[in-house]
C-alpha cells in the first residue's frame, strides 16, 4: 500500500538584513508549496535574516527582528495547513544558536539548534553561534511574547529531537551536519526517522555541485549562494532546482512513497543495529504528511521518477554564476551600471563578457515573463514609473548600463586598441577611446620641476626603479580617470537623475597571488584562474556568438606600460617572473594542500621533477635546483605582496586557492622571510646534486673499466 508524501524545498534569493523582503519571499514559497500539494516545506539556512549578517549576529536587534518577521509568517492565513521548516537565529539562555523552527498551524512544534557549525574557509559560524552539544536532549524555551500571543504558547521544545506525525517521522539537519563523518541522520535513521530535511547556506564554487551530491545568492558578500535544492529518495534524485536563476523564489516538489523508504531499509543488519541505536526524544504532531489512500488520485500524481542531474562545465558556471552575482549586486546597490577600462587583453575582456552574460540572462528572464527582473532593469536604466521599455536584446540592455573605455598611450598598440573597440561594439557597450599621455606627462613633469631629473624607461637606459615608476603612473592615472568617467558618463549621456557607475576590476586570482593588480570597486573575475578564464572565453566565443573573442585567446597578455621596440614587447608573465600555470600550481599547494615553501618544494620534486609527470612546465622535468628557485621566487614575491590582500578588491569567490584576506585566507601581511625553510631547501638541493655527481662519477669509472 502506497503512502505518498509530497515535499517542497526552496531556493530563495535572500539578502542579509532584508527582513521585509525575506519574509515576503518565504511567504511566497509557502504559497507555491501549498499549490503543489506539498505537506512539508523546507527553506534555506537562516532564511529570516539572510545568511551573511556576519558580526551583526552578535547584536540583540537581529534576534528581535527575526521573531517579529517570523510572527508575520506564523499569523498569515496563507501559511496554514502545511508543516514549515524555517531557519533563523535564536538566543536561548543568553546563548546564540543557528536554528530550525518547525511550525504547524500557528504553533511552534520544535526549535532545533545546529549541532555542528561550519568554521573554515568562508565560514566563521562559531564566531557568532554556539553549537548545541547535547545530542538527544530537549528542554523548554520560553517564547517571546510577540509570537506567544499568536500561538498561545509560553514554552516550546528546544533541542535535538525528532517529530512523529500520524504516518511517519521526520527530523532536521543543517548544512555542515551533513558533511561531518558522524552525521546526525545516521543514528536518527536507525531510530525510525524516514524524512530528513537539510537546510544549507553552502556557497557557490567552481566544480562544487558534484562534491555536494557525492555527500548526499549574492547575500551582500563575496560569495554567491547558488540553488540546486534537491529532493532525494533512496539515493535517487527526484527533483532539483535551477543552480543559477534570476528568480527570487523557486520551489521544487517531489512525491515520495514512504513504503519504498521502508523497503529500502529492510536489511537484517540494519534491524539489529537499530536495537542498539541512540533513542531520541519524540515530539508528537497530530497530522498526516501523506494523503489517505482514498484521498489520493494515483492517476494524476504518483511517486516522482528519478531524474538525471545536469552538471555545468566550469566555463558555463563562470558565465552563469558570475552573471547572477553581478545582477544581484547591481540591482541592490542602486548604481547606474558598470564601467571598465578595456585593455585589449583577455582579463578585462572576460569581465566584460561576464556582464554580457548577465544581460543575456536578464533579457531571457524578461522574455519568460519575469516581472521582477523587468522592473529591476527599468529601475537601473532610470526609466519612469510608467515606462513601457523592454530591452529586446542583450546589446540594447548593455548599452544602457555598461560603459567601457580604452585608455591608450604612446606605449599602446593598434592591436589592443582595435580589439577593445570591436569587443565593445559586439557586446553593445557604450565605448570611449581616449589617450592618457597628457596626464602622465604632466605628473612626471611635476617630479622633474622639483628634481631637474627626468626618469627613463629601461629600454632608454633607465634603472629598475625608474622603469617601475613610469609604468605605475600610467596604471594609477588610468584608475583615477576610470573613476572620473564612471562618475560623469551617466550625466553626460542624459540618464535621468544622473547617477554613477561601479568600476569593475579585471585581475584574476593568479595575479592576486603575485600582487599584480589594480584596485577598483569590485572584481567579478578575482576568484578565477587564468586557465579557467581562457576556457570561459572559448566557451563564450561559440555559445554567445562572439567571433571577436578568438583574437583575445591568441593575444599575448601584456600591460603595454613600456615602449615597444624592435626587440622588446612587454609580457605579463615576463614581468611577473612566473607563468600563470605555475602560479595556479603554487596557489593550490599553498592553500588547498596547506604547504609552505619546504612542503611545496618536496611535492614538486615528484611532479615537475618526474620524467613521467604531465605537470612539468614546458613538458620537461626540472632539476631540484630549478624547482627550488621557482619555489623560493614564488613565496618571496607572495610574501612581499601579501599586504595587498588586506585591501583586495571584493570579488566573487569561485576558486579554492583564493588569497582573499577578508575572511577566506587569513595570513600575516608582513613576513620576516622564509630563511629557515629556504636554507633547508638549499641543503636538500646540494645533497641531491652531490649524490647525482657521485653516481655519475661512478658510472664513468665503470665505463672506463
Amino acid at each position: 500500500m502506497a503512502h505518498l508524501v509530497t515535499l517542497a524545498c526552496c531556493s530563495l534569493n535572500q539578502w542579509a538584513f532584508d527582513f521585509t523582503g525575506n519574509a515576503r519571499r518565504i511567504k511566497e514559497s509557502i504559497v507555491k508549496a501549498k499549490a503543489a500539494s506539498a505537506s512539508l516545506r523546507v527553506g534555506p539556512e537562516l532564511e529570516i535574516t539572510g545568511y551573511g549578517c556576519l558580526d551583526h549576529f552578535l547584536e540583540g536587534d537581529i534576534f528581535l527582528h527575526s521573531w517579529e518577521a517570523l510572527a508575520t509568517i506564523i499569523n498569515d492565513d496563507a501559511c496554514q495547513d502545511i508543516v514549515l521548516d524555517i531557519g533563523m537565529p535564536v538566543r536561548h539562555k543568553n546563548v546564540r544558536y543557528n536554528c530550525r523552527i518547525i511550525i504547524y498551524n500557528r504553533k511552534i512544534i520544535l526549535i532545533r539548534p545546529k549541532m555542528w557549525l561550519a568554521n573554515d574557509g568562508n565560514y566563521r559560524e562559531m564566531r557568532y553561534f554556539t553549537p548545541w552539544m547535547r545530542p538527544g536532549h530537549v528542554e523548554d524555551y520560553y517564547l517571546e511574547s510577540i509570537v506567544g500571543k499568536i500561538t498561545g504558547q509560553t514554552e516550546v521544545p528546544f533541542g535535538d529531537a525528532i517529530i512523529s506525525t500520524n504516518d511517519t517521522c521526520f527530523a532536521c539537519e543543517t548544512c555542515e551536519e551533513l558533511f561531518t563523518p558522524a552525521a546526525p541522520h545516521g543514528p536518527m535513521g536507525l531510530d525510525g526517522v524516514e524524512i530528513f530535511t537539510n537546510s544549507s547556506g553552502s556557497h557557490f564554487e567552481l566544480r562544487k555541485l558534484k562534491i555536494r551530491l557525492d555527500l548526499i545568492s549574492c547575500d551582500g558578500e563575496r560569495v554567491y549562494y547558488d540553488g540546486s535544492s534537491m529532493i532525494i529518495c533512496n539515493g535517487d534524485i527526484l527533483a532539483c532546482g535551477s543552480q543559477f536563476s534570476l528568480n527570487e523564489v523557486e520551489v521544487v516538489t517531489a512525491t515520495i512513497d514512504l513504503e519504498s523508504v521502508r523497503s529500502f531499509r529492510s536489511s537484517p543488519s540494519r534491524g539489529l543495529q537499530s536495537q542498539h541505536a541512540q533513542k531520541f526524544p519524540r515530539i508528537n504532531l497530530k497530522v498526516r504528511l501523506s494523503k489517505r489512500v482514498e484521498d489520493h488520485d494515483y492517476q494524476i500524481k504518483g511517486q516522482s521518477e528519478p531524474i538525471d542531474l545536469k552538471y555545468h562545465a566550469p566555463e558555463e558556471e563562470i558565465a552563469l554564476g558570475g552573471a547572477c552575482w553581478l545582477w544581484d549586486y547591481l540591482r541592490r546597490c542602486h548604481a547606474a551600471g558598470f564601467f571598465i577600462p578595456l585593455s585589449g587583453g583577455i582579463d578585462s575582456c572576460a569581465t566584460s563578457v561576464m556582464v554580457f552574460s548577465m544581460c543575456r540572462l536578464v533579457v531571457s528572464a524578461i522574455e519568460e515573463g519575469n516581472e521582477q527582473v523587468l522592473q529591476d532593469a527599468r529601475k537601473i536604466a532610470a526609466e519612469t514609473d510608467d515606462s513601457g521599455w523592454v530591452p529586446a536584446t542583450p546589446q540594447e540592455l548593455m548599452n544602457r548600463i555598461f560603459c567601457t573605455t580604452y585608455m591608450g598611450s604612446k606605449n599602446s598598440s593598434s592591436d589592443t586598441r582595435n580589439r577593445a573597440k570591436d569587443l565593445a561594439h559586439d557586446i553593445g557597450a557604450y565605448h570611449v577611446d581616449i589617450d592618457i599621455d597628457t596626464v602622465t606627462t604632466a605628473i612626471v613633469n611635476v617630479f622633474f620641476s622639483w628634481s631637474n631629473w627626468m626618469p627613463r624607461f629601461k629600454s632608454a637606459g633607465g634603472s629598475f626603479a625608474e622603469n617601475l615608476a613610469l609604468q605605475n603612473i600610467q596604471a594609477r592615472s588610468r584608475m583615477v580617470l576610470a573613476y572620473l568617467f564612471a562618475q560623469l558618463l551617466p550625466t553626460f549621456r542624459g540618464r535621468r537623475g544622473g547617477g554613477s557607475l561601479l568600476v569593475l576590476g579585471s585581475a584574476n586570482v593568479d595575479e592576486a597571488l603575485r600582487g599584480y593588480l589594480t584596485k577598483y570597486d569590485f572584481n567579478p573575475i578575482g576568484g578565477i584562474s587564468k586557465t579557467d578564464l581562457k576556457a570561459f572565453i572559448n566557451f563564450a566565443h561559440t555559445r554567445f556568438d562572439l567571433p571577436i573573442l578568438s583574437t583575445f585567446l591568441s593575444a599575448v597578455p601584456t600591460a603595454e606600460l613600456e615602449p615597444i621596440t624592435s626587440s622588446y614587447v612587454q609580457s605579463d608573465e615576463a614581468d611577473m617572473g612566473i607563468t600563470y600555470a605555475e602560479l595556479s600550481t603554487f596557489g593550490r599547494l599553498r592553500k588547498n594542500d596547506k604547504l609552505g615553501p619546504w612542503g611545496a618544494y618536496c611535492k614538486l620534486l615528484s611532479t615537475w621533477g618526474s620524467q613521467k609527470s604531465t605537470q612539468n612546465p614546458k613538458g620537461q622535468p626540472l632539476s631540484p635546483r630549478q624547482i627550488a628557485e621557482k619555489a623560493k621566487f614564488f613565496f618571496t614575491k607572495y610574501a612581499i605582496n601579501r599586504h595587498k590582500m588586506t585591501v583586495l578588491t571584493p570579488s566573487l569567490h569561485m576558486e579554492q586557492y583564493s588569497p582573499d584576506d577578508n575572511r577566506f585566507d587569513l595570513r600575516p601581511f608582513l613576513y620576516p622571510g622564509f630563511d629557515w625553510a629556504y636554507a633547508k631547501i638549499d641543503r636538500d638541493v646540494e645533497r641531491r646534486e652531490k649524490a647525482e655527481s657521485e653516481t655519475q662519477k661512478e658510472k664513468e669509472e665503470d665505463d672506463l673499466d
